[in-house]
């Protein structure tokens, strides 16, 4: 079976079931193996940017052979168990459907007037206090989540799988995950995160500017503001600390005429993050459920226009 299909395949098996709580996700051991890593390297390597550089390339060291060791054992076994190898590796590195299941719930905990709950369910999708938000501040946390990780959890790990296959679509779940755990700046992480936050932006960096062309095309399908999703990434997607953050949420700001960023408060200190796009509309409940419409559009227009790619690039090749 040829690349595409499994990847295909894989992609229509994350949308139809997500990620099934019972099964062993390489995310989950893969954040297992950092946590037991970190300990032990910070105590055996004084210098904590080369303790964490050393526990970023193992991990990701780690991912690879462990990926590249399954695929061949399962392949030698017999070419259809390799083939649905093949297809659940890739499988476990899309999230939509995980996205907007996380997202939807808060969502639902405002329209049954939960705040509470709201705030502990959003509490699950990013990086800062919860337990104070206002509704406004709930929904703003939410859309920010899924508009980042459009590109972590679809049109990256969906690139990656077009050039590299299986071994380098994992490779970027690994790269993905030690950022998510250690790629702070913090003073904990500072100096021990700084190489896999540097991975993770070299990773993100053309998955991230893809994103914009693609969200503008998902917002004009849907009939959002596709000339503002384009001209806001353009012009607020760079603000951002971060070199890639920023450009989907830009793009998701336009689209969805609001406003981004702003201040957050994280470990009990306030945070001023630039603030994103032009507040046309005030934050609200619905703009949940709009974000995610545009991240399933944006995953099938994403798998439709790099799997057009790598044909076509195989088509000439074949011709040379």
């Amino acid at each position: 079976m040829s690349l595409e299909y499994q990847i295909a395949i894989a992609l229509l098996l994350d949308l139809a079931f997500g990620d099934p709580r019972w099964f062993p996700h390489p995310v989950r051991l893969i954040g297992r193996l950092i946590t037991a890593l970190e300990g032990p390297a910070r105590r055996a390597i004084p210098d904590a940017r080369v303790a964490g550089a050393v526990t970023a390339l193992t991990v990701i060291l780690a991912a690879t052979l462990a990926t590249v060791a399954l695929l061949g054992i399962t392949g030698s076994i017999h070419p259809l168990l390799g083939d649905a190898a093949r297809i659940v590796v890739l499988y476990t590195t899309f999230a939509a459907r995980d996205l907007a299941r996380h997202s939807l719930a808060v969502y639902r905990a405002l329209e049954r007037f939960d705040l509470a709950e709201a705030r502990r369910l959003v509490s699950w999708m990013v990086g800062r206090d919860t337990e104070r938000l206002t509704e406004t501040e709930v929904v703003r946390a939410a859309v920010e989540s899924i508009a980042e990780n459009t590109v972590d959890g679809v049109i990256a790990p969906l690139l990656f799988a077009v050039v590299a296959g299986p071994v380098g679509a994992m490779v970027y779940k690994a790269i993905n995950t030690l950022d998510s755990m250690i790629g702070y700046k913090n003073e904990s992480y500072i100096d021990f995160g700084m190489t896999a936050a540097r991975i993770d932006d070299a990773a993100n960096y053309i998955p991230a500017r893809l994103s914009v062309p693609i969200l503008t095309a998902a917002a004009g399908l849907l009939g959002f503001r596709a000339a503002a999703a384009w001209r806001i990434a353009r012009r607020d997607g760079r603000k951002n600390l971060s070199p890639n953050s920023g450009m989907a949420e830009a793009a998701v700001a336009g689209a969805l005429g609001v406003r981004l960023g702003g201040v957050m408060v994280r470990r009990g200190r306030p945070v001023n993050q630039p603030e994103i796009g032009d507040p046309l509309v005030p934050l609200a409940r619905e703009h949940i459920p709009a974000a995610n419409r545009l991240m399933f559009i944006a995953t099938i227009l994403a798998a439709a226009v790099f799997l057009a790619a790598r044909w076509c690039v195989a088509g000439l090749l074949e011709g040379m």
